[in-house]
């Protein structure tokens, strides 16, 4: 790291010039990101796939990419009205590439609906929605609506960029750059914006060249940022502070440079690493938009450790000596900060005073939050946590009166006889009479459409399709058991010849298989990360206690951010403080917020824990090691969790239930571990298990390549035992 730190202040220029060619070329690639990212959602394997597959090659459309035409008439006015609701649906579906009016027909006496059926994903359908209600137009005396999945994706776009912007714009943004400037208390504060705006490009740039053979999700881009700029906060607070230090140490600039990244520079690698294999969860998960997460999880702290290790050094070299001229806070308020005696020093001391008191206190509390995950429901999603004012959801809940709340995401049951006009044999129609019979006897069926149409019926005679609409949404746990009898006991029970297939798919199965797919790798990729990590930070704490105790200090707060979720959103405290309230979490949220937060959480502990192993190795007693270490970091690691935290809340001020869920649990887990976690349970478990903590047996030493770590030690330092 010396040889490595002092080239680049020798090559400085080069380095700068380098990472501003990376700007530019980086910025220029990822201005065309965004066209190649996409929402598709596909469940690769699953019966959903396979019905999927079929009806787009043989019928033309796929189960998620249809539009409802809703109009809504006076009472008994149905009738009359269905001429006219035929003809304008028609106009629409001439305005969506593949559109092919698929069925007209009354729900009510008062509603009449028209189904459009298309070949494209929902990604690209929606972008036909304005045109398509353009030539649906008016009926005079009806209200007209353009529903659907597309349609509904559509109207939330603008929802979404508002939620964001106000989250990012009114909250993130200048709450962070107060907690910036309190904490830098100099115009230093701007370091993690040149930070950013050199590792984030560059990042984009590397995921655009990605794009082009991964279906990779909108979405992303947001992920980068947001990751990309805590990271940025928190590698250059730690940096500065350490440079600062060696400074006041009577170290030339240049020779504190090399000594920040000896010591801070080496955590900033294993920080990154950590960061990345808790990300990189993602990876591995069996959906391609999760994996499009993975990828770039794993790319931005990749791209923040060679940023830290290269242009950091140079722009401390540069800016920081000039920058620090300008304070923005009180001197006195810096030099009673930067005292190694401050409020973390002493609030580690009261800590380790009342260890074990305090460990079993914040250990009960942590557990107590986590409890309430053992009522955790998961689900696909709903319609019911979007605002309820947009068009599309408003002609859904007009047709959800009607005919019942699955009609926009029907069940579409497709079977394949295995040879053209298979299904006029006798068996067969035997078969799907016995079908239908049964689901029509099922509660949670509405309505079963099934004919002798193109739409029901493919040209070869092989395949048919039947649409099953749903008394419940499509996310809700009826409409998910009713797929549960449909796919074990309702198909089994009508008795298909053999070599007869029969796939179910579209809403509600497609939430099953989701779900099937997400918790069915879940657990095992949770377990693979644990052990890498605990082999990573293994090396980086030379210990084989203090690893394990990180891990299981991540575990809690997680798990109390799962307990908080269920709390709030399922329990009613959403209410109490404007946010939506909800049964179930969003399938999605548990994943993505485990990989972040386990990222993150172990980017602050090994800041934290490699500065107490540098005391440690510098002959301090464990006590004073833990002290000096929580000193010295306290409030960089805070400073940074409260940056994410204000980061994170801004997805709660949305009006979404699935970003409010997702921005909570961040927010709650993230609180909590730089509060509970950081401050008062690591500083007392590390007293209770004393030397214990920085053990590690030469054989295992040997191993990893390290030094070992016995726990009789040499004191290189007798004055450190006196008490510094």
């Amino acid at each position: 790291m010396e040889r490595w730190t002092r080239a680049m202040i020798r090559y400085r220029w080069w380095v700068a010039g380098i990472w501003a060619a990376l700007f530019l070329v980086s910025g220029y690639a990822a201005s065309g990101l965004s066209d190649l990212l996409t929402n598709r959602f596909t469940l690769p394997g699953t019966d959903t796939a396979r019905a999927d597959s079929i009806l787009e090659d043989h019928f033309g459309q796929k189960t998620v990419g249809s539009f409802t035409v809703v109009v809504k008439g006076e009472p008994g006015s149905a009738e009359q009205l269905l001429p006219t609701v035929r003809e304008r649906a028609e106009a629409a579906a001439n305005e969506l590439p593949t559109g092919q009016l698929a069925g007209v027909q009354a729900v009510s006496d008062s509603v009449v609906s028209a189904t459009i059926v298309s070949n494209l994903e929902p990604a690209d359908a929606k972008g036909y929605t304005d045109d398509m209600r353009a030539a649906a137009g008016e009926i005079p005396g009806a209200t007209v609506y353009v529903s659907g999945q597309a349609a509904i994706e559509h109207d939330l776009d603008p929802v979404f960029s508002h939620d964001l912007q106000v989250g990012e714009l009114f909250i993130a943004i200048p709450i962070a750059a107060l907690i910036l400037a309190f904490v830098f208390g100099t115009l230093a504060f701007l370091l993690p914006l040149i930070f950013a705006a050199a590792a984030i490009p560059t990042t984009l740039a590397i995921i655009w060249l990605f794009a082009h053979v991964m279906e990779l999700t909108t979405y992303l881009q947001n992920l980068v940022m947001l990751i990309g700029l805590g990271i940025a906060i928190d590698y250059s607070l730690l940096i500065v502070y350490r440079y600062r230090e060696e400074l006041r140490s009577g170290k030339s600039k240049e020779d504190a440079i090399v000594r920040t990244m000896e010591t801070a520079g080496r955590a900033v690698v294993f920080s990154g690493s950590a960061v990345g294999i808790g990300l990189a969860l993602m990876l591995f998960m069996p959906l391609p938009f999760m994996r499009g997460f993975g990828i770039g999880g794993l790319v931005i702290p990749l791209v923040s450790v060679a940023c830290a290790l290269t242009l950091l050094p140079v722009l401390v070299y540069f800016c920081v000596n000039g920058l620090d001229r300008v304070r923005i806070v009180p001197k006195r308020v810096l030099v009673s900060r930067d005292s190694e005696f401050n409020f973390w020093w002493r609030l580690s001391r009261g800590v380790m005073r009342n260890a074990r008191a305090v460990a079993a206190a914040t250990t009960a509390f942590l557990l107590l939050l986590a409890l309430p995950v053992l009522w955790l429901e998961v689900g696909p999603g709903s319609n019911k946590g979007i605002p309820q004012n947009l068009e599309g959801v408003e002609g859904l809940n007009v047709i959800s009166d009607a005919v019942g709340e699955g009609a926009l995401a029907p069940t579409a049951i497709v079977g394949d006889t295995g040879r053209a006009g298979g299904v006029d044999s006798t068996g067969v129609r035997a078969a799907i009479g016995e079908l239908e019979q049964g689901l029509r006897a099922d509660p949670e069926v509405a309505a079963v459409r099934f004919g002798e149409g193109p739409q029901y019926v493919d040209p070869s005679g092989r395949y048919f399709h039947m649409d099953v609409i749903g008394t419940s949404e499509y996310g809700s746990p009826p409409a998910l058991h009713f797929v549960d009898r449909l796919r074990d006991e309702i198909v089994p029970s009508a008795r298909f010849p053999d070599g007869v297939s029969v796939y179910a798919g579209g809403g509600p199965p497609s939430g099953v298989d989701f779900l099937d797919l997400t918790y069915g790798a879940f657990p095992w990729l949770v377990v693979g990360v644990l052990l890498l990590t605990y082999i990573l930070l293994l090396r980086a704490f030379r210990s084989v206690i203090l690893p394990l105790k990180a891990i299981i200090l991540n575990l809690l707060s997680i798990g109390a951010a799962y307990g908080l979720l269920v709390m709030f959103f399922k329990w009613g405290g959403a209410g109490a403080v404007g946010l939506i309230s909800f049964d179930q979490i969003e399938g999605w949220i548990p994943v993505f917020v485990f990989a972040m937060v386990f990222g993150l959480s172990m980017d602050y502990e090994v800041f934290l824990v490699s500065r107490m192993r540098e005391e440690w190795d510098d002959g301090r007693t464990n006590e004073e090691a833990v002290s000096a270490g929580l000193a010295k970091t306290g409030r960089i690691v805070t400073a940074a969790g409260l940056v994410m935290f204000a980061a994170f809340m801004g997805f709660v001020a949305g009006s979404i239930v699935g970003l409010q869920q997702f921005g909570f649990g961040l927010a709650a887990a993230i609180l909590i571990d730089v509060t509970i976690v950081r401050a008062l349970l690591v500083p007392s478990a590390m007293k209770l298990f004393g030397r214990w903590n920085w053990w590690l047996p030469t054989n295992v030493a040997r191993v990893f390549r390290v030094k070992p770590s016995p726990l009789r030690r040499p004191d290189p330092h007798p004055a450190a035992s006196s008490g510094r």
